[in-house]
């Protein structure tokens, strides 16, 4: 079986660029024969097409990608297979998705979203995204690239540290880690947080609120740090490692790669009890899982003609929709107390998690469950 990959190629450092990636290298490792293709690179695609002459092309991406993903292999005779994340609802493109013999989820959450917003699911499987636990490993705190980092930050050797990552570190729960930790510091406070993001304007704007808010809640700001610096993805596992816990309890999240990559260094992980956090972080084996505490949902939303509509339009929904999460404060809190508290405790999630991540996640074992479910499912 010949493969095409449609992504963000060559690799940027973001989510879908990663996804993508690692399955094809994963696609490579396993000796299966594939190609990769940036999605947006027309004149190399029709030659892909053509020359390499793929049996399928799996499109890296979510459902407003459905033109340059499905659409157009279809157009010239290529079997397409989106592997799709979500992004809130599914507001258009159910025709051509419900035609095709395969469309792959990141998480059994995805595939939920996609069969509320009105597509049957009987043609979606879940296929992981797998992640490089040979890069994201264990290294030790004492490694001069991991305390290198703990002293360019001035944290005082002996503090636990906390870290979240993401593009912003509001959408990754950081406020609300944040009130938990006002909670924490009443029974323990030898503790620094590190917010680590990518600079941007919406970056900026998130952390004036983030700035308030650790004013409101009394926190010491010298026990915060941020770091909103781009970087690649193999500086994150010494700044994961540098960590005792791992908090992410996103608002929104169809999969949560930096959570599974902080596992596979070893750390418990702190997440929500929602959304693909239930597939990929074990509750009292590799972390914790926080209850919901708020959904926000909306009765309506903006719906643009790139979306497949004829212009730029509201589309109010019959039944208001969830948007977003927020995580108990209260959950996280007796959380971070409980590993800050038992080092036993934390080292044996950690061991866990590496276990875990290592069985479920590694992009090889990915790249294999793919192109055995392709073969079963759509060269059958």
């Amino acid at each position: 079986m010949k493969t095409l990959f449609l992504y963000e190629y060559p690799p940027q450092p973001d989510g879908l660029s990663l996804q993508g990636h690692n399955l094809y290298r994963g696609y490579l490792e396993n000796n299966f024969e594939a190609m990769p293709c940036n999605a947006n690179a027309e004149f190399q695609k029709k030659w892909a097409y053509k020359s390499f002459k793929p049996d399928v092309a799996i499109g890296i991406g979510f459902w407003g990608n459905t033109p340059k993903l499905v659409k157009h292999p279809k157009r010239y005779g290529i079997t397409p297979v989106p592997w799709y994340v979500a992004d809130g609802w599914v507001a258009n493109f159910h025709k051509p998705l419900e035609s095709l013999p395969l469309v792959v989820a990141t998480s059994n959450w995805v595939k939920q979203t996609y069969m509320r917003d009105g597509l049957s699911g009987k043609n979606m499987e879940v296929v992981p995204i797998g992640i490089d636990t040979g890069l994201f490993r264990p290294i030790a705190k004492d490694n001069p690239l991991v305390s290198g980092l703990r002293e360019m930050l001035g944290i005082e050797p002996g503090k636990k540290i906390i870290l979240t990552a993401g593009g912003d570190t509001t959408s990754k729960g950081f406020q609300e880690v944040l009130k938990g930790l006002a909670i924490v510091d009443k029974e323990f406070k030898d503790w620094h947080y590190v917010g680590k993001a990518w600079p941007s304007p919406s970056t900026s704007d998130h952390r004036k609120y983030e700035m308030e808010l650790i004013e409101e809640l009394g926190l010491d700001k010298n026990k915060i740090s941020f770091l909103d610096h781009a970087c690649s993805n193999e500086f994150m596992p010494y700044l994961i490692n540098m960590c005792d816990v791992y908090a992410g309890p996103s608002r929104l999240e169809g999969f949560g790669m930096i959570q599974v990559e902080a596992q596979a260094c070893g750390k418990p992980v702190i997440a929500m009890d929602a959304m693909a956090f239930k597939d990929t972080v074990k509750h009292n084996e590799t972390g914790f899982l926080a209850k919901v505490a708020e959904e926000v949902k909306l009765e309506e939303e903006w719906a643009y003609s790139w979306m497949g509509f004829p212009k730029k339009m509201v589309v109010k929904f019959p039944e208001p929709k969830t948007f977003a999460y927020r995580a108990s404060p209260d959950d996280i809190a007796e959380a971070l107390l409980k590993l800050f508290s038992d080092d036993s405790l934390r080292e044996k999630m950690g061991t866990n998690a590496r276990e875990w991540a290592v069985k479920e996640f590694d992009y090889r074992k990915v790249a294999k469950q793919m192109h055995e479910l392709i073969e079963k499912k759509v060269l059958k």
